[in-house]
């Protein structure tokens, strides 16, 4: 087959999150949040740069809308800036930033694009950093008030709801790696954080739903296809242990399996949890897997793993494949894989991709066109196996390519750019790349030719 039709209600969309897009980091009454205090403290951002600017969304949405419209979008999934509607993280409204999100949404339903809300993606109220942070339980309870308070402004418009994004990258990339906020390199303390987390979810949910009647809510996580290096006994234990940590520590939970028992003892032999799990309470395993619509899926490249020192889990550097300017793997087969997955072991009612993308960084020539044809082939050929796998029966409804524009890209800073518009930040000017515009023509197609 060379052409490849999607259906006809398929959910064509884009994807940013708040402190990578709005700037305006204190603007009319909003808080600092952990990405501020981060930012701003030497030697975290491998360019020196924050977030203060970004793209100047808070002032440019009406242009943003405009731009997404222009695209054919049919939906767009943004999240909302905690500290920008609870300053301290609970207790007084900041209405200013609630009116914000609110002319958002509106925009969006006028233009005919479909609003899928993140409540939390990483910008965590600073007081509530303060005050323990997500190893915190206190900090869950926090988020079911701070669902609250949004919901109850915003649910009667938006009917698609994203509880938190990445729980893995919130806990362990930003509590046991330490290269996102808040920095820290603590495994007990990722591990609490892990669990409170899907505990917020948990209470969140039927927040959302009892705010916004009709409504779908579901989480967002980000997953690796992992392959063991070889047939080795030892690979395949070091990649079940890499899946086990990346992948299955959080989709077990949420799907009512409770924590898997391979790493619950792997991190207790490993001094990891030096009380086992102390911080789980009586009904917590029913709370974290509360029944969802949906499961975001996240997606960007694979693991091929080995037994390493110590019998640690070990990444290989796979010779003579393109990546993209991350360093990471393009293998549209692990998405493939993954879906498939997701539909047949955990039995998953509805899927969308909520983030797909790559970075690369080519910019505008003299007449402002953005030739990014490596983009638009990786774009090109995902699309290509979520087909596939949805003829095998798995529910996808959607796809949220990320991003729509180039952003801050966390602790990378401006030094890479995954948008299909390009943004030159002196100027905010944005720059649809050919691969937007192939985009536009596959959402006005419902499909492409694979010869594009």
């Amino acid at each position: 087959m060379s052409a490849i039709t999607f259906p006809d209600d398929f959910l064509w969309g884009a994807a940013t999150a708040s402190y990578q897009i709005e700037g305006a980091w204190d603007a009319d009454g909003k808080g600092e949040s952990i990405w501020d205090r981060f930012t701003h403290t030497p030697g975290k951002i491998q360019d020196g740069s924050t977030g203060d600017v970004a793209c100047d969304h808070y002032n440019r949405w009406q242009e943003d809308i405009a731009l997404m419209k222009s695209l054919n979008l049919r939906a767009y999934r943004f999240s909302i800036s905690w500290p920008r509607i609870l300053p301290a993280g609970r207790g007084q409204i900041n209405q200013a930033g609630l009116d914000f999100y609110s002319r958002l949404v509106d925009g969006l339903l006028e233009a005919g694009i479909q609003p899928f809300a993140t409540l939390y993606h990483w910008d965590l109220p600073q007081t509530l950093q303060d005050e323990g942070g997500w190893p915190s339980r206190n900090t869950a309870e926090a988020f079911a008030e701070y669902a609250d308070v949004v919901s109850r402004r915003l649910g009667d418009r938006v009917k698609n709801w994203m509880t938190l994004n990445e729980p893995w990258c919130i806990s362990f990339l930003s509590h046991q790696i330490g290269e996102h906020a808040p920095g820290w390199q603590d495994w007990t303390a990722a591990l609490r954080a892990a669990h409170h987390v899907l505990l917020s979810h948990g209470w969140a949910v039927p927040v959302l739903r009892r705010n916004s009647p009709g409504a779908e809510v579901g989480i967002v996580l980000n997953f690796e296809h992992v392959q063991p290096a070889t047939s080795s006994a030892a690979d395949f234990h070091a990649a079940r242990r890499q899946d086990g940590y990346f992948n299955r520590w959080f989709l077990d939970p949420v799907y009512g399996r409770y924590y898997p028992a391979d790493m619950v003892a792997d991190y207790i032999s490993g001094g990891y949890l030096p009380h086992g799990l102390d911080f789980v309470q009586e009904g917590d395993r029913r709370t974290m897997g509360v029944q969802t619509d949906f499961l975001g899926v996240n997606y960007y490249t694979r693991d091929v793993i080995r037994q390493g020192p110590d019998n640690m889990p070990q990444p290989v550097d796979v010779p003579d494949v393109e990546r993209t300017e991350m360093g990471w793997e393009i293998y549209p087969q692990g998405l493939y894989h993954l879906l498939n997955r997701l539909h047949f072991e955990y039995q998953i009612p509805k899927l969308y991709v909520t983030e797909n993308g790559c970075s690369f960084s080519d910019g505008p020539d003299a007449s402002g066109r953005v030739a990014d044809q490596r983009r638009l082939n990786y774009l090109r050929d995902h699309f290509a196996a979520v087909h596939r796998a949805m003829q095998n029966g798995v529910p996808l409804a959607g796809y949220f390519v990320w991003s729509l524009m180039d952003n801050f890209e966390w602790a990378k800073g401006y030094l890479q750019r995954f948008g299909i518009v390009y943004v030159d930040y002196e100027t905010q000017q944005r720059y649809p790349k050919d691969s937007a515009l192939w985009y536009k023509d596959v959402i006005a197609n419902n499909g492409f030719s694979l010869h594009d």
